[in-house]
């Protein structure tokens, strides 16, 4: 089963200069805790309720004016819409995050996977279980997804 059969296309994006404030409001409207980061078409980053609570809320900036750039995670791991389903479980275990931004060829961002998307809708719930139980693990280390 290929990633595009199972991934969400309705993806809110943000641009690295969008308040905190604003990207808290998107991500509360879209019920999510994840947004990937866009600019000049071109996926840059992605930022998550928990980036903005510890990589600024928590040092004092004012989500009012501080961008999401600050607090973005700028290395972002991805995958392509005809990639496995499979792939993307690995991948997910390998780099312990719950969500994938996914990418046509042309390195365009068409959608996000989840771990839940993975888990509910693949005939393959025992990759999908493995994946959790490596992005579960604890290694003392902030994970961005």
């Amino acid at each position: 089963m290929q990633v595009r059969e199972v991934m969400s296309r309705d993806v809110a994006i943000v641009s690295p200069d969008t308040t905190l404030r604003e990207a808290a409001v998107l991500m509360r409207q879209a019920d999510s805790g994840f947004l990937p980061v866009g600019e000049n078409d071109r996926l840059v980053g992605a930022v998550t309720d928990r980036d903005i609570t510890l990589r600024a809320v928590a040092d004092g900036k004012d989500p009012n004016s501080a961008k999401v750039r600050e607090a973005m995670s700028p290395q972002v791991a991805y995958c392509f819409e005809d990639q496995d389903t499979q792939e993307a479980c690995s991948l997910m275990g390998e780099k312990q995050i719950r969500r994938l931004p996914v990418l046509n060829r042309d390195k365009r961002l068409v959608g996000v996977v989840t771990l839940g998307d993975l888990a509910t809708r693949t005939q393959d719930r025992p990759t999908a279980g493995e994946a959790l139980g490596k992005v579960s693990q604890q290694t003392g280390q902030h994970r961005n997804m």
